[in-house]
């Protein structure tokens, strides 16, 4: 059964990843881009002021909906995550080094299009009869589109999604923690586990105010530490850093010297990779982070758009990036044991982190490292990812239903520390694939709506 499921799923993978996918992603991005005439470069300093400016790691409990810096810690929390550390070592393993490059090219248009999610989610979202702030993809689908074919978009999206992270999406998570935690500690993964379902239990019970509480406080901290953890590996390496960045931009347009085979089926797969890796890294264009961006509590859409596009950038050019950059400067330089390009049978995307900081902090201080910050990074995914597919469950079946969601929701988060780690991916790729599909549409129909919520903030600031 494993074998069949894994062949469906690498197949639609192909044709969405190879033909669709980076067409879409990119083309939303750059249209994006061209018609807000690059809000992500002209906007990148409001976006770091109203990120930072008032940093705090205890915004309080909100009558409703999210602080700003809640909001963006939740879709923080759900960015990095795997995709950061096991999905950038996978992209690198299969695509080279040059894959990062296309990672970064996703992710500078990709702040365009966070930009515009995020104003679509302020914009459609609506107050519920229970007083609770609403709204994500499905309400500004059915905005774009109203009647059956909004509906059925709305409904394919949020099936999508509750497969693609209220539960695939959780698997993979929590797969990656199991496996780190038994490469390095020797706990089976069975146990992780266990003990990771009743941590999910505990704050899944307490509701939004509860998991805003738990993100608000981790990201910062687990960033922080991940960060200082790669910053040590890079200074220790320091002589390799100009070959790594050189290797970054040589393999994104000459990949066959890396990964071998011609040239046009080499930049494919690099391009690809990079397209697909990028896309579960940061998730714009995926319809995932708007979620939380729409509970946030601000004074106009455009306040929280901003903030979103700050996400994409710490989550890709500052966290995957650091990650990219310590892989690829001790394994892939001329020391490494990568740097003619093969690789061996015990080396895999689950374990290559942990190798390449093994190098500097020995091979067993090293696995401890990022095992632990991938329990955090994966630990506070699971917890967004459940809350945007709890979202979108309670839109398809009602507010009752949710205990069925979070019961099945806890059972998927152990079955994933217990399948075939290849076959767990594979299937969250094809969802998160299909999700791109209704999101990209409903953000091309909703142009109108963006440029108008852009127009509106870039004449009230010129009449203050």
């Amino acid at each position: 059964m494993q074998d069949f499921l894994m062949t469906v799923a690498v197949t639609v993978n192909t044709y969405l990843s190879n033909y669709i996918l980076v067409f879409l992603l990119v083309g939303v991005g750059l249209w994006y881009s061209i018609r807000t005439r690059f809000a992500q470069v002209r906007y990148f300093g409001e976006g770091m002021k109203k990120t930072f400016g008032n940093l705090r790691l205890h915004g309080g409990a909100q009558e409703s909906g999210m602080t700003s810096f809640q909001a963006l810690a939740t879709a923080i929390a759900a960015q990095v995550g795997t995709g950061n550390i096991v999905g950038a070592s996978g992209a690198i393993l299969t695509g080279g080094p040059g894959a990062i490059f296309w990672m970064w090219l996703i992710a500078f248009f990709g702040m365009a299009t966070i930009y515009a999610e995020a104003t679509c989610a302020q914009k459609t979202r609506i107050v519920g009869e229970d007083g609770q702030i609403k709204g994500g993809p499905v309400y500004y689908i059915t905005t774009a589109f109203e009647g059956g074919f909004g509906r059925f978009l709305a409904g394919f999206f949020a099936i999508a999604i509750i497969l693609a992270l209220g539960f695939m999406g959780c698997m993979v998570q929590s797969n990656s923690i199991g496996s780190t935690f038994e490469t390095a500690f020797g706990v089976p993964s069975w146990v992780a586990g266990i003990g990771l379902v009743a941590l999910c239990g505990f704050i899944f019970i307490g509701g939004i105010s509860r998991l805003a509480a738990v993100t608000e406080k981790i990201v910062p901290i687990m960033a922080a530490i991940f960060l200082l953890g790669g910053l040590v590996i890079l200074v220790a390496r320091i002589q390799y850093v100009p070959a790594t960045f050189a290797m970054i931009f040589r393999y994104a347009f000459h990949p066959e010297a890396i990964i071998g085979g011609g040239f046009g089926a080499a930049i494919k797969i690099a391009i690809s990779q990079g397209a697909k890796r990028g896309l579960f890294s940061n998730e714009a264009g995926m319809g995932s982070t708007p979620h939380a961006h729409a509970l946030a509590n601000v004074k106009e859409p455009h306040d929280q758009a901003v903030v979103a596009m700050i996400g994409v950038f710490v989550d890709t050019f500052v966290v995957l990036t650091l990650n990219a950059l310590v892989i690829i400067s001790t394994l892939y330089t001329q020391d490494g044991i990568l740097a003619n390009g093969d690789i061996p049978e015990w080396l895999g995307k689950t374990n290559l982190a942990q190798t390449a900081f093994g190098t500097v902090f020995g091979d067993s201080f090293g696995a401890k490292f990022v095992a632990v910050c991938l329990f955090f990074f994966a630990f506070s995914t699971v917890l967004s990812w459940n809350l945007f597919g709890k979202i979108n469950f309670e839109w398809l079946f009602g507010k009752k239903s949710l205990i069925i969601y979070n019961v099945l929701a806890l059972v998927f988060i152990f079955l994933g520390t217990i399948m075939q780690n290849d076959l767990v991916w594979e299937i969250q790729d094809m969802c998160n694939n299909l999700i791109v599909l209704p999101n990209a549409i409903a953000l091309f129909a909703l142009t109108g709506l963006v440029l108008g919520s852009l127009k509106h903030h870039e004449e009230n600031r010129k009449n203050r």
